[in-house]
């Protein structure tokens, strides 16, 4: 009886209610978006500075965009985006799967991955745009090349650990290729795919701002910068907190779709 009660103490909090429940985790995170506010607000008000306006000052510049025209510029940076997550992980995956389970393609693919990963990304996007021009090819193919190569390490390293004997028991149960790749393989590469885009959306956003500073007119980098440009402060500061906005969003997208396919990881 004393081991049951520990062991549900221990997944619980002070109050009864489950430490990783969504409202404990909503609370954490209204806490931490006030405390940051509180900040910003002291910082501007010691500084005194119109490079820096405080948090009123930008939620009012928020409230005063037009609705369409930011429609137009989420929706054209966010098209960049999952057309280079969807490009990334379609080559990734494939790559990647190749690797965990053929050695002999393990063993001609591997330094071609380990040469070209160590390049910084950035340092390409000139010559994506000599190549490609500065439409969305550029874009698209940039924000690819940051999460390809991690997609295919992490997929190869996440095949490679899956135990022989697990496909040993639907073999006895007599279950086929296809059988042992959708319960086996894809739920082992999934978990390591999701791990993958939730470490790497940050890097891929600072590569679409970079990328929508040219050959654009639509999307939050372009229109983050232009205000900068105008020294549109607080609308400057209005676009960043919806460009960051966003990124949470997915955030939050990748944890649902993780709970909603992959419940054996909570």
């Amino acid at each position: 009886m004393e081991v049951k009660a520990e062991k549900k103490t221990g997944k619980t909090g002070v109050n009864g209610s489950p430490k990783n429940s969504p409202g404990s985790m909503l609370l954490r995170l209204l806490s931490v978006f006030i405390v940051l506010h509180v900040l910003w607000g002291l910082i501007a008000a010691l500084l005194q500075r119109d490079m820096l306006p405080s948090p009123l000052v930008v939620y009012r510049a928020l409230l005063e965009l037009d609705g369409g025209e930011m429609l137009l510029n989420i929706g054209t940076s966010m098209g960049r985006v999952f057309a280079g997550i969807a490009l990334a992980l379609i080559v990734g995956l494939l790559s990647g799967l190749l690797m965990g389970r053929s050695p002999r393609w393990n063993k001609l693919l591997d330094p071609v991955v380990y040469l070209t990963y160590p390049i910084p990304k950035i340092a390409l996007l000139p010559v994506a745009m000599l190549f490609l021009g500065l439409g969305e090819a550029s874009k698209i193919v940039m924000i690819a090349l940051i999460l390809v190569f991690q997609v295919i390490i992490s997929v190869r390293d996440g095949v490679k650990a899956i135990p022989a004997n697990t496909y040993d028991v639907l073999t006895s149960l007599g279950a086929g290729r296809m059988a042992k790749f959708t319960q086996i393989t894809l739920p082992g590469a999934l978990s390591s795919i999701l791990s993958t885009i939730r470490i790497s959306l940050g890097t891929a956003f600072s590569v679409l701002f970079f990328t929508e500073i040219y050959g654009t007119e639509h999307g939050m980098g372009y229109f983050i910068m232009d205000a900068w440009l105008r020294l549109d402060y607080p609308g400057m500061y209005a676009g960043i907190l919806l460009f960051s906005g966003v990124g949470f969003l997915l955030f939050v997208l990748v944890d649902l779709f993780e709970h909603r396919f992959m419940k054996w990881r909570a």
